[in-house]
């Protein structure tokens, strides 16, 4: 059987699905039972809490595979799911992390991610993981602003980068879950298209049949706001802001032919994403 956890986001709902066709049997780990229905009528809920050790046993029981998904900038949720596998017989984790932690000396942004590497890689387990780009879901976070004021507000300027679908994603997690052969891999997970900012807002505006403004992010604050309209803790905001400036200076793009050999066909482009959450977009 296979876990897989952060099934409700961007990612995890596209390897459910995935899993799914394939015939696998899944189990998803969920605080809120109510988020994942309709996610898959075949997949078993486990109602647990990666912050609470005490009550993951029940739902690593059985388990032989794991997709191991964690967010925030601590390590504790990894740590408890990592103990719980070992425990459990787990015989192998797919773990995603970022290609933030692609770097000498690793940047703020992916020093957690690089924590849970090494949990992960030092658990003895047969590990593959898996470090995409931005995900394309990222432009959703524009959806406010063009619903409002038809603008896109631009942290990056002139910096170029390549995002991935993360449907991309979940066919590689779901090769490394099901295949031998990645075990003790690292996969840098990129789009094929490198752009800035601009050019990728060119692209929906297009989609969606209008012209967007571009407005440059003038101080810090509008740079975190770009990304988390409400702000952010003091911590991540300065992760950030160094990831932010970094990629500004970066005007040729970090881009990699990992998810082609993985998949043996081309990442999926941004357009084509666009069209499928243009109704996201509408004011």
């Amino acid at each position: 059987m296979i876990l897989v956890t952060g099934a409700t986001g961007n990612v995890g709902r596209e390897l459910v699905r995935t899993l799914d066709a394939a015939g696998e049997r899944i189990r998803i780990l969920v605080r809120d039972p109510t988020r994942a229905a309709g996610l898959c009528d075949k997949t078993s809920v486990a109602v647990a809490d990666l912050t609470q050790p005490t009550g993951l046993k029940a739902a690593f029981d059985g388990v032989d595979r794991l997709f191991l998904l964690t967010q925030g900038t601590g390590i504790d949720q990894a740590a408890n799911a990592v103990a719980a596998a070992v425990a459990a017989g787990v015989r192998r984790i797919v773990l995603l992390s970022s290609v933030n932690v692609i770097g000498d000396p690793v940047p703020a942004m992916g020093r957690w991610h690089h924590a849970r590497e090494r949990l992960v890689l030092d658990s003895g387990i047969p590990a593959t993981i898996l470090r995409p780009s931005g995900f394309m879901t990222n432009a959703l976070e524009w959806a406010p602003t063009i619903r409002e004021g038809n603008y896109v507000l631009d942290p990056t300027g002139p910096g170029r980068f390549s995002l991935i679908d993360p449907a991309d994603i979940a066919d590689v997690a779901a090769r490394a879950l099901l295949e031998d052969g990645h075990e003790g891999e690292i996969y840098a997970l990129t789009g094929d298209e490198v752009r800035t900012t601009a050019e990728h807002v060119r692209i929906l505006a297009d989609v969606l049949g209008r012209t967007i403004e571009v407005r440059t992010a003038a101080t810090a604050e509008d740079a975190v706001r770009a990304r988390y309209a409400n702000g952010a803790p003091p911590a991540l905001a300065a992760a950030l802001l160094e990831a932010i400036t970094a990629m500004r200076a970066d005007t040729d793009g970090f881009r990699t032919d990992d998810v082609r050999q993985v998949l043996r066909r081309s990442p999926r482009t941004f357009e084509p994403w666009c069209v499928r959450h243009a109704e996201a977009f509408d004011r």
